[in-house]
């Protein structure tokens, strides 16, 4: 009889106010999350993935396009699925089979670094890319509602926080162990490290189909077509707002990058500085989604407006040393910047899945879900237009514009309504 004195020190909640249903399905959560955000640390497209292609020798397009494809591909598609998912009884199913099939992708993934190089390597690579990003698609649409039917208002952003932190130390120790040099950076072993990944997905997989998910019943008729999927856009005031503050505060996704560019301007390149800032990036994680994850569930509407506030700071602060220093002063300075970045998206992340989880009904969430989230693929791949601005006038002014955005989303955060129910 642990299950339930286990689930309430997670949720920080009364034990008596629980049933065992739902202490074993927020273990359940709890497990199958850590094992997907852990596998997604060991085959992360930003690092991973890039440092195999160019070990590989493929073209630089193939290694551009990585981002682009894995965050637009996982949220573009949501709209199409949105309506599969509602008619189905067992949402749970939708999560499992998008466990799988990532699962199978980071396996096809290893084999191809094992066996393809040059343009053969990025092609192949890059279409299981493509379908990972699919099946991320099908997960992400389905799980807001899976997590809504099985664990209460409250409860929900200490489970997901505490799983982000979990995944963020196995991907902190998987980046100490190469940075310490306890093992070689070399093809076949980040190949094995990818063939890790897609085994945690799969079992994640298979832990989630053993939720106790309640069946969807007699759902209302609904119109078909995807007139009936936008039309909450049209008429739902809030939704509206909640898109937009989403979309400002996606730069808090964008900035990282810039922030390497800028560590590199001073000179000696950013591979030596590699090390420090994926430490500052985990560490962040590790240290503030469990914190972000509890105050989302007393306010996810003022979770969004301080996280955009930091970020506000964190890249008005990196962008104006970067303008007077030319660069960030080294290896720490440039782990300093990533570190409060990261813990701004952080708060974004978890605010954002948190208040669209609250906001919606029962019945509508996954087409809110899929809407939201298409949405916001067509902004990321928007997004890709600041490549170009820091091409023309550096990365120091971009990341100024970003803190000018990110100020803008936590603007129009405050009009939100508050979701949470004591």
């Amino acid at each position: 009889m642990t299950l339930i004195p286990a689930f309430a020190r997670l949720t920080n909640s009364d034990p008596a106010a629980l049933d065992r249903e739902e202490a074993q399905n927020g273990l359940v959560h709890t497990a199958a999350l850590v094992l997907t955000k852990s596998a997604d640390g060991l085959i992360d497209p930003k690092l991973v993935l890039s440092w195999l292609l160019t070990a590989l020798g493929a073209p630089g397009a193939f290694i551009g396009a990585l981002v682009p494809v894995r965050e637009a591909g996982s949220l573009l598609p949501q709209l199409a699925l949105a309506q599969k998912v509602e008619r189905m009884s067992q949402r749970k199913r939708m999560w499992a089979l998008g466990a799988f099939v990532q699962g199978f992708a980071g396996f096809g993934i290893a084999a191809c670094v094992l066996t393809l190089e040059g343009a053969a390597a990025g092609w192949s690579i890059l279409g299981f890319v493509a379908l990972l990003a699919l099946a991320r698609s099908a997960a992400s649409v389905s799980y807001k509602d899976v997590l809504a039917r099985t664990i209460s208002k409250g409860r929900r952003g200490a489970v997901t926080g505490f799983a982000a932190g979990v995944g963020a130390v196995v991907a902190f120790g998987f980046g100490a162990l190469m940075a310490l040099g306890i093992f070689d950076v070399a093809v076949p072993v980040l190949a094995a490290a990818v063939a890790i990944a897609g085994g945690a997905f799969g079992l994640a997989g298979l832990l989630f189909l053993r939720l106790k998910e309640p069946q969807n019943g007699d759902a209302p008729s609904r119109p078909a077509g995807i007139a009936a999927l936008v039309r909450p856009l049209r008429d739902d005031r809030q939704l509206q707002i909640f898109i937009a503050a989403r979309a400002a505060l996606t730069v808090t996704a964008l900035a990282p990058p810039f922030i390497v560019m800028l560590s590199s301007a001073s000179g000696g390149g950013a591979l030596d500085q590699l090390g420090p800032m994926v430490m500052a990036s985990t560490a962040a994680a590790v240290l503030s989604a469990y914190i972000w994850g509890r105050l989302s569930d007393r306010s996810s509407r003022k979770t969004l407006m301080a996280a955009g506030a930091l970020s506000a700071v964190a890249l008005t602060a990196t962008g104006a040393v970067g303008l007077a220093l030319g660069g960030l002063g080294g290896p720490w300075g440039a782990g300093l910047a990533i570190f409060a970045a990261q813990i701004a998206y952080e708060g974004v992340r978890a605010g954002r899945k948190l208040h669209l989880t609250d906001m919606a009904e029962d019945d509508f969430r996954a087409r809110y879900t899929a809407l939201s989230n298409t949405l916001i693929g067509f902004a990321l791949l928007a997004g890709g237009l600041f490549g170009l601005a820091a091409d023309l006038f550096g990365p120091a002014p971009v990341l100024l514009l970003f803190a000018v955005i990110s100020l803008v989303g936590a603007g129009i955060a405050t009009r939100l309504d508050e979701v949470q129910q004591a």
